[in-house]
C-alpha cells in the first residue's frame, strides 16, 4: 500500500440508485463526511445508465462508489472496458443488505458509512488483481459454477411454464420419455459435464461428473487459485491448481461471479490481469 489522502482533483461521488432507495441515511451520512473533507461532485444517478455516464464524464475527480457489491463491480467493469482503471484509485462507501456487501468486506473496505467514507479521505491505495473473461466480464475476488442443483432457475411465468409443458406432453407422448429426462442444464444426473482447463493444464474432462467449478484471486500476489470438484469414484475427488488462464467448455452452464449469476454458456475463458485495478482502503 502507499498513501493516498484526498485526490488533487477531488472526489466523484456516485451513487447507486438502489442504494438510495434501500438507505437513504447510510447515503446521506456518506455525503455528508465526504463533501466535508474533500473537494466533492455528488451524483444521484437514476438508472444504470445514468450511472455509466456519470462515471465517464469523471475527469480529474477520484470514483467514490456509494452502494453495494454489484455497483463496485459495475464501475470496474465500465473502467476497464473505457481501459482506464490504470488512471487511478477507486473508493467504496457500501451501502445495502449485509448479503450484498461479502465482496467488499473480503476486500477490506470497512461496512460502516462513517468508517468507509473516512478511508476515503485519508486511507491508502491497494493494488488488487482482476479476473477477465473473454466477453469483456470482470471478477473482482472469486467466480463459481456452483452444483446444478444448486442453480436458481430464472424467473418466469409459471403458468405460461405448466401450459407449454402440458402441450409437449399432450403433442409428443412418445418423445417426453426419450433420453432418460437429464438432471438440468448442464448437467447429466445432477452434474456438469464439463473441461477445465488451468494454463493449459486439464484438471477434469467431460467424462468426469463434475460438483463445482471456483476460481479465486489471491492476496499474495501469485496466479489464481482453481478448485474442481468432481464426484467420480466413492467419494469424489478435489482438484486444485493455480493459473493465470482458466477455460471451461462443455454443456450449458452458469456461473456467479462475485455477485451476479452469468450465463448459460458454453465456454468461457478467464484470465488474470495482476495489478489491474486500485482500491483505497483504511490504513
Amino acid at each position: 500500500m502507499s498513501h493516498a489522502g484526498a485526490p488533487v482533483g477531488g472526489l466523484l461521488v456516485l451513487v447507486d440508485p438502489v442504494a438510495r432507495r434501500l438507505d437513504g441515511e447510510s447515503v446521506r451520512i456518506a455525503k455528508d463526511v465526504l463533501s466535508a473533507g474533500a473537494a466533492a461532485k455528488i451524483c444521484l444517478p437514476d438508472s444504470q445508465e445514468e450511472f455509466a455516464r456519470a462515471l465517464a464524464r469523471r475527469g480529474h475527480r477520484q470514483p467514490v462508489i456509494v452502494g453495494d457489491d454489484r455497483a463496485l463491480v459495475r464501475a470496474v467493469g465500465l473502467l476497464y472496458r473505457e481501459r482506464a482503471l490504470g488512471e487511478g484509485a477507486l473508493a467504496l462507501v457500501p451501502v445495502g443488505p449485509v448479503g450484498s456487501l461479502g465482496l467488499a468486506g473480503s476486500l477490506g473496505v470497512p461496512l460502516s458509512a462513517v468508517s468507509a467514507a473516512r478511508a476515503v479521505l485519508d486511507g491508502a491505495v491497494r493494488v488488487c488483481d482482476l479476473l477477465v473473461d473473454d466477453s469483456d466480464g470482470v471478477v473482482l475476488g472469486a467466480l463459481r459454477i456452483p452444483p446444478v442443483r444448486g442453480i436458481p432457475r430464472p424467473a418466469g411465468p409459471s403458468v405460461w411454464n405448466a401450459y407449454r409443458s402440458l402441450v409437449r406432453t399432450l403433442v409428443r407422448p412418445v418423445a417426453a420419455g426419450v433420453g432418460g429426462g437429464g438432471g438440468g442444464a448442464g448437467g447429466s444426473g445432477g452434474h456438469h459435464r464439463l473441461r477445465v482447463e488451468a494454463d493449459g493444464v486439464l484438471l477434469a474432462d467431460v467424462d468426469q461428473p463434475v460438483e463445482d467449478v471456483s476460481v479465486r484471486t489471491c492476496d499474495d500476489g501469485g496466479p489464481a487459485e482453481v478448485v474442481v470438484r468432481t464426484s467420480g469414484g466413492p467419494a469424489g475427488s478435489t482438484v486444485t491448481a493455480r493459473a493465470k488462464t482458466v477455460t471451461v467448455s462443455g454443456a450449458d452452464f452458469r456461473y456467479r461471479a462475485d455477485a451476479a449469476m452469468t450465463g448459460p454458456v458454453r465456454r468461457r475463458t478467464w484470465t488474470l490481469r495482476p495489478g489491474a485495478w486500485t482500491l483505497t482502503l483504511p490504513r
